[in-house]
């Protein structure tokens, strides 16, 4: 697997008042942004051509990336209207080799083997045509709970429901074979969900890769504060020069004292 597609361009709207002034995908994690953990892990892992996409705070994104030791195997692509998770795929399926491609959020923070993930992926079953990554939840009412037959194929897939049947969840995070671009392309528009419009069809299709080390969803301001003290490690080491030094110095100096204040705000009694 030398290819990763990784969906950054959302709002962070559950993230306010940390999104007015940062993209969810550049939201600080014990003072590195998220992003930089996931070029962290795919570079190391030796994944060779790297897609981000972007819309709010674009510009912010692009500066961090453009300055970092990772421009080189990263592609920034802007959507001036967001497509969704599903059209993002689409639009950008053909900037990589037909293949297996990793998907992920990249407002989730996740430990993981990335060559432990392909090679379950590619040891599916034959019917497959992606591979989810699973994890135990804590909220499993705001999660997408799955269920799996005795294979390990989803065979219950439960979006965010008030009484959801267990607490393993979606990753958000996939390795997906070109059928799922083609079942994504067969909705008709540019605008796709993948998790509404896609995942539904591959019910019994979908092969499922468990990640038992660390996984949250920086969603929501709580998410984010209890990842500052429950986060395993490692953290990035900044290069030199620091890419999110110069973008905090230099586009947006308000940052770190907004940062304080919601950090100061968890610890106050």
């Amino acid at each position: 697997m030398k290819g990763a597609l990784l969906l950054a361009a959302g709002y962070g709207k559950r993230l306010r008042p940390l999104t007015d002034v940062l993209p969810k995908c550049l939201a600080p994690i014990r003072g590195r942004p998220l992003l930089e953990y996931w070029l962290t892990a795919l570079a190391e892992a030796g994944v060779e051509r790297i897609v981000v996409n972007t819309h709010y705070k674009s510009e912010l994104v692009e500066a961090f990336v453009a300055a970092g030791p990772f421009a080189s195997r990263v592609t920034l692509v802007h959507e001036p209207e967001l497509l969704g998770t599903g059209g993002t795929l689409v639009a950008n399926a053909d900037r990589f080799d037909r293949g297996p491609l990793l998907v992920a959020h990249a407002d989730n923070l996740s430990i993981f083997d990335v060559k432990a993930f392909s090679d379950a992926h590619a040891g599916r079953p034959a019917e497959a045509a992606l591979t989810m990554m699973t994890f135990t939840t804590d909220t499993p009412a705001s999660c997408g709970i799955v269920t799996t037959d005795r294979h390990g194929l989803v065979d219950g897939f439960h979006e965010k429901v008030a009484d959801p049947p267990g607490d393993r969840a979606n990753a958000a995070v996939y390795i997906v074979e070109p059928e799922v671009v083609a079942l994504a392309r067969e909705v008709g528009r540019p605008v796709v969900d993948l998790s509404t419009e896609v995942l539904p069809r591959l019910v019994r299709r979908m092969a499922t890769w468990h990640n038992a080390t660390y996984h949250r969803d920086i969603g929501g301001l709580e998410a984010w504060r209890r990842a500052q003290s429950e986060f395993p490690g490692p953290v990035p080491i900044a290069p030199a020069p620091d890419p999110w030094r110069r973008v905090l110095d230099e586009r947006v100096p308000e940052a770190e004292a907004s940062i304080a204040a919601l950090l100061a705000a968890e610890a106050r009694p």
